[in-house]
């Protein structure tokens, strides 16, 4: 067993199961999405970006756009939350909560994609 792919497809469906984690609740309850939630899945994107980017196949660029969209999205869900509590000095819910929501299922979606990709390339990989 190789234990560099171990742990690449450990972060990869770490990543993708801390997003859902945080994604999973209704759109309009701040109490369903946890703040430290959404930075577990911001730090897990970011690690499994790094671990990305020394592949250089066709597959491998795939796997870093997918990680690069999941992470941006990610960072603005977190830029959008921390402007409306600290700078607008407002609770979050209602139009902020929605668009939190929103770019971290934006970044579900990527993370879905590089999933499926990791066990597609584990399905065609021969022994």
């Amino acid at each position: 067993m190789n234990s560099e792919k171990v742990i690449f497809a450990f972060f990869i469906v770490l990543a993708l199961t801390l997003n859902f984690g945080f994604f999973l609740g209704g759109m309009d309850n701040a109490s369903h999405h946890n703040i430290y939630e959404l930075y577990a899945a911001i730090v897990v994107s970011l690690i499994s970006t790094v671990l990305k980017v020394g592949d250089r196949s066709h597959l491998g660029a795939v796997f870093l756009a997918t990680s690069i969209v999941a992470d941006f999205q990610l960072i603005a869900a977190a830029i959008v939350w921390g402007m409306t509590e600290h700078i607008a000095g407002q609770t979050l819910g209602g139009d902020a909560l929605s668009t939190v929501v929103s770019l971290s299922g934006g970044a579900l979606l990527a993370n879905i994609i590089s999933v499926v990709l990791l066990v597609s390339e584990t399905i065609s990989v021969r022994r």
